[in-house]
């Protein structure tokens, strides 16, 4: 179970922290992103190959996939408050440095650093949201922060884009080094402080997807759509400019429709996933197969490219609430433990999506990318569709001591 912090604590105040968490997970997330929408131009001004750039993604997410469970569970005695506070600290100055840095190497040992303070983050942030409210709002504590997610989406990184492109791509990362102290104040001013609750070893952590087999499906699921779709979207940008001849005004614009698809389907997710987790997932990774195929056969034009990553948004909007609602149900009383193996699942698969989107680019050219992706999630759809139905976690009522308990036998 998630243990809850039961000092005083006025509504405000506990909501203020909640919107504290979700602005962290907005810095974190544009920050691992922004290499996104500015490729071709980081690419140029390091005179490295686009594909060579695209590893700016990939040791962020190695660092941030690898090292998390360990580096959760040699945390698990530090306060969380305190533990965020740092995690903070290192992106702001990690952006600090990527901005100023003569040489790519540097680059790259910089994004390495900041890629375990996200990992970190993507461990303990929302389970730190879920203490802050009272226990039936537990569930909608955790949807706020991960709004988070489509914020990032829709606004940060093509606002990330856009200042690009008024100044360059060092002044980007510059700002949001500005930004990530801005939140750091923030949450220490409004997050109370949160003794590390519910917490295990390294051992205990790794050994979870031996004993649990739905949290270990759902593991396997996470990595097949994730190394599909950040393949592919690590590229979406040099795609555009090769096929459709794309301005970098146009692609700023479909990123920010591509987020608003991505808003939209959180939102739709957020009531399916009550009626049938599994079926939302599937309808939501066969629109990600379908997006891209229709990406390859209609997005030559700016009229089949808006199509084409609108359905892809709202279909990536719904996987990716899905895959956070089957975690939690697949391991309701360890839910901390659990979401470090999904971090490590989830951020590995997007280096390695990066890095193997990187090589097709570089060898077989940018539509590569996209058929990569294609294959990916396929067999990310084709896993969902042999599960069984899996037990969707409900919002506790008072009287209930924890969350329906999902049996090893079942799946999610």
């Amino acid at each position: 179970m998630v243990t809850r912090d039961r000092g005083p604590r006025t509504a405000l105040r506990s909501w203020l922290g909640v919107a504290a968490i979700t602005a962290s997970l907005f810095v974190f997330l544009t920050t691992e992103l922004m290499p996104v929408g500015l490729l071709t131009r980081i690419s140029s001004g390091l005179g490295i190959s686009v594909g060579v750039a695209g590893l700016m993604v990939t040791l962020y997410g190695v660092s941030a996939g690898l090292g998390v469970p360990f580096i959760v569970a040699w945390t698990r005695r530090i306060n969380r408050r305190v533990l965020l506070s740092t995690l903070l600290a290192i992106l702001a100055l990690g952006n600090v440095v990527t901005a100023v840095s003569p040489n790519y190497p540097l680059v790259l040992t910089t994004r390495l650093v900041m890629g375990f303070a996200s990992g970190v983050f993507w461990a303990i942030g929302v389970s730190m949201a879920m203490r802050l409210v009272p226990e039936r709002h537990a569930s909608r504590a955790a949807a706020v922060v991960m709004s988070g997610i489509s914020i990032a989406t829709v606004v940060g990184i093509p606002l990330g884009t856009v200042v690009e492109s008024l100044t360059d791509w060092r002044t980007t990362f510059l700002i949001w080094a500005g930004l990530g102290a801005l939140v750091l104040l923030v949450v220490i001013a409004v997050v109370p402080s949160l003794p590390s609750a519910n917490a295990v070893s390294v051992r205990e952590v790794f050994g979870l997807p031996l004993k649990n087999v739905p949290l270990r499906l759902v593991l396997f699921t996470v990595v097949l759509f994730v190394l599909g779709h950040f393949g592919a979207y690590t590229f979406v940008r040099p795609f555009l400019e090769d096929n459709a001849s794309a301005s970098s005004f146009f692609i700023t614009a479909v990123l920010m429709i591509y987020g608003v698809g991505g808003a939209a389907g959180n939102f739709i997710a957020g009531y399916t996933v009550q009626r049938s987790l599994r079926g939302s997932f599937v309808v939501g990774c066969a629109g990600l197969v379908v997006s891209l195929l229709l990406l390859l056969a209609i997005g030559h034009g700016p009229a089949g490219s808006i199509v084409s990553l609108t359905l892809w948004g709202v279909s990536f909007g719904v996987v990716q609430l899905c895959q956070l609602n089957m975690t939690r149900a697949a391991a309701p009383d360890t839910f901390e433990a659990a979401m470090s193996l999904n971090t490590m699942a989830y951020n590995t698969s997007i280096a390695l999506g990066a890095l193997f989107g990187g090589l097709f680019a570089d060898h077989l050219g940018v539509s590569s990318v996209v058929w990569f992706g294609v294959a990916l999630t396929a067999a990310s759809l084709l896993l969902s569709g042999r599960a069984a139905r899996p037990e969707v976690p409900r919002e506790r009522r008072p009287g209930r001591s924890r969350p329906p308990r999902v049996h090893s036998g079942s799946s999610f």
